[in-house]
């Protein structure tokens, strides 16, 4: 039995996680590392098989999705592209000794959580709601549809983080990386 840990991290879009978890991930001396998700999109410029995601054809994704082989799986919008975590990948890193970090929605860790009820769940909330509209606002790249859509998202992944088993408000970006490596080293015992 290894000593890795399976971490699953959720947030409403626009709360910043990725750049939380690229911080914590610097300033943590654990064994962490990233679970690259498998998507059926295409693969934008710059992005690597492997590295960004493991992209697959549509019919390669059903296959694997009716093998059994993804931890959880979903598709994202009607009629658009999956996305799911592999269960080897998860585990290929878990044997190693390492913690596997998952950063997916709310619908994919209940999921893994009902699938693995060892993984820790972290949900990163924003100071408000009020802050997480202008942070979305600020991006700049949502028409006014795709903003209200990702709000409506929002408010709806905010009622479950009651579910999660920690949550951290990313209101501060130092003290929220603070706050998890804090939470980390408890889970680790050091």
């Amino acid at each position: 039995m290894s000593n890795g840990k399976l971490l699953v991290v959720s947030g409403p879009s626009g709360v910043g996680k990725g750049t939380l978890l690229r911080e914590v991930f610097r300033s943590s001396s654990l064994p962490l590392v990233f679970s690259v998700s498998a998507t059926t999109r295409k693969s934008r410029q710059g992005e690597q098989h492997g590295v960004d995601y493991f992209f697959m054809d549509k019919e390669e994704f059903e296959r694997r999705r009716l093998n059994g082989e993804f931890l959880e799986c979903f598709e994202v919008y009607k009629g658009g592209d999956w996305y799911g975590t592999l269960q080897s990948q998860v585990d290929k890193h878990l044997n190693a000794g390492n913690w596997v970090v998952l950063e997916i929605d709310v619908k994919g860790a209940s999921e893994v959580k009902r699938i693995r009820q060892e993984a820790i769940t972290i949900f990163i909330e924003p100071e408000s709601r009020e802050v997480l509209q202008e942070r979305l606002r600020g991006r700049g790249s949502e028409n006014e549809d795709s903003l209200k859509r990702r709000l409506e998202q929002a408010e709806a992944e905010l009622t479950r983080a009651k579910e999660y088993d920690h949550r951290i408000v990313n209101s501060d970006l130092v003290l929220a990386t603070k706050h998890f490596c804090d939470l980390l080293k408890r889970i680790a015992n050091v």
